[in-house]
């Protein structure tokens, strides 16, 4: 029998705003410890430099954590011209140096129409990507630098939202990208093609998937209500299960089908969409997390139509009681 996890039995999403200089493990550690859940994850690595919306998935919920794994993001950056760093960050050495004091708005947002929509970029060394099972940052702070191959990300919008000419530049710029985009290789790209070169000194990401800063709490606020025992007020602060999952179409059941899904049987289903993955939703009381879903209705899990037009459970919350 495996061993019990210590720890409450929370279910939901934290909007966390991640502060500047923790790693996103670091604060996935502290949001667990704050409401002493039995199980956490986050959606997806900021830098330790990188502010902003950070959701941290608690008990059930870590189930449905690769659906915002997979999601756009949004950010906004500072981007420095005239310098090129180690790091592609203001946490690295400068290895090169322009002066950028000829450059000017209307250059940059010229050039920035060459990475919008679909392009090919290279990760940069200082990432968490895997060369023969060590990430690339490693073998980065020991000089060692490898040849890497470029991926396809997306970018859907570049916005320029403000300019500071100097000999140093700095354009503040808005990002809506698709999973796996890297900002500093973006800054340094289009430093690049400035011809001055470019790092990122600042970030802050605004949205991951469906989940906007408005939604955020900063660690003085949920350390606050943890200092009081206040676990009520704190688990009123989370999100539901389902919270990432809107862009899955849903189906709800009957009592009897809903527990031969929860069975792990598929069943028959008519008026749904005929392939994809469902959002599935059963009568309340089919399970004991308390995820009830407006009026009447329990979310359930996540399954897959079939060819046969049938539905298969392929996710499912855990009966907690």
């Amino acid at each position: 029998m495996g061993r019990r996890r210590k720890g409450r039995a929370v279910n939901g999403i934290l909007i966390l705003d991640k502060p500047l200089e923790r790693s996103s493990n670091s604060a996935l550690t502290v949001c667990r410890a704050i409401y002493k859940a039995a199980k956490a994850g986050h959606t997806g690595a900021l830098d330790p430099l990188a502010t902003g919306v950070l959701p941290i998935c608690l008990g059930e919920a870590t189930k449905f954590s690769q659906y915002l794994l997979d999601a756009d993001k949004v950010y906004r950056s500072t981007f420095v011209f005239g310098e090129c760093r180690s790091t592609g960050d203001a946490e690295g050495e400068v290895v090169a140096e322009a002066d950028a004091s000829g450059l000017t708005a209307e250059d940059v947002t010229r050039a920035m129409v060459a990475f919008q929509g679909d392009i090919l970029q290279v990760p940069p060394m200082y990432s968490a990507l895997k060369r023969d099972g060590k990430p690339l940052y490693e073998l980065a702070r020991k000089g060692i630098e490898v040849e890497r191959e470029a991926r396809p990300v997306t970018i859907s919008h570049f916005e320029l939202e403000s300019f500071v000419p100097g000999p140093r530049a700095e354009a503040t710029v808005r990002v809506h990208c698709s999973k796996g985009t890297y900002i500093r290789s973006l800054a340094e790209d289009l430093g690049a093609a400035l011809g001055v070169g470019g790092y990122v000194g600042g970030l802050r990401r605004l949205q991951a998937g469906p989940f906007v800063e408005e939604q955020s709490y900063g660690f003085d606020e949920l350390q606050a209500l943890r200092d009081k025992e206040a676990f009520d007020e704190l688990d009123a602060l989370l999100l539901p299960v389902d919270a990432a999952l809107d862009h899955i179409p849903e189906k709800t059941f009957g009592e009897v089908s809903a527990h031969f899904l929860l069975q792990g049987q598929a069943v028959q289903i008519s008026q749904a969409p005929t392939e994809g993955l469902l959002r599935l939703y059963g009568p309340v009381g089919m399970l004991s997390t308390g995820e009830t879903v407006g009026t009447g209705r329990e979310f359930l899990g996540i399954g897959e139509i079939l060819d046969d037009g049938r539905v298969t459970p392929r996710r499912l919350l855990a009966n907690m009681g």
